[in-house]
């Protein structure tokens, strides 16, 4: 199978963006002062590279509210099916993992789900940084906790001054 890539330079650090013909597979933040692994075999660019940057910088502005590249992440079904869920959040709101747990039919799955969101191959466009705990605190994301609370001020989520504040979704 082949895969394409680029770097794309955004307001939180250098992304990895890694794709195959028709869908991507992955997004990597890159630690400051480290360059991303690339393989030899990868082919650097394609069409759903492009669309894919365009709509991250159009993200990063504020200007785009709804991804509509197509995504493959890797995991298990029951990974995937966490995903599609975490995917169906909207812009600019957050849910807690218990919430998602139970839109999923797995209500004590909240750690598992925690777990899959951990794991989560394409962040940003699978949005697992708007999923909080249910007190309306942040808590873990693979990029750290500051990185989460970034993504949500771009969408205009301020968590820190009341975190009871926001609806859930």
């Amino acid at each position: 199978m082949q895969y394409y890539f680029d770097i794309l330079p955004s307001p939180i650090g250098d992304l990895l963006i890694l794709a195959q013909e028709f869908a991507l597979k992955k997004i990597v933040f890159q630690p400051k002062n480290q360059t991303h692994q690339i393989n030899s075999d990868w082919i650097h660019g394609s069409e759903l590279i492009e669309q894919t940057k365009n709509e991250l910088r159009a993200y990063f502005s504020g200007h785009l509210k709804g991804f509509t590249v197509q995504v493959n992440p890797s995991g298990t079904p029951f990974q995937k099916k966490i995903w599609k869920e975490v995917m169906a959040i909207p812009y600019g709101k957050v849910c807690s993992y218990q919430d998602v747990a139970n839109n999923i039919n797995h209500a004590s799955a909240c750690r598992a789900v925690g777990r899959a969101n951990a794991q989560n191959p394409i962040p940003i466009i699978i949005p697992c940084h708007r999923v909080i705990g249910k007190s309306g605190k942040l808590t873990g994301y693979a990029g750290g906790l500051n990185l989460k609370q970034k993504l949500l001020n771009i969408e205009g989520i301020d968590i820190e001054p009341n975190p009871t504040q926001y609806t859930l979704f």
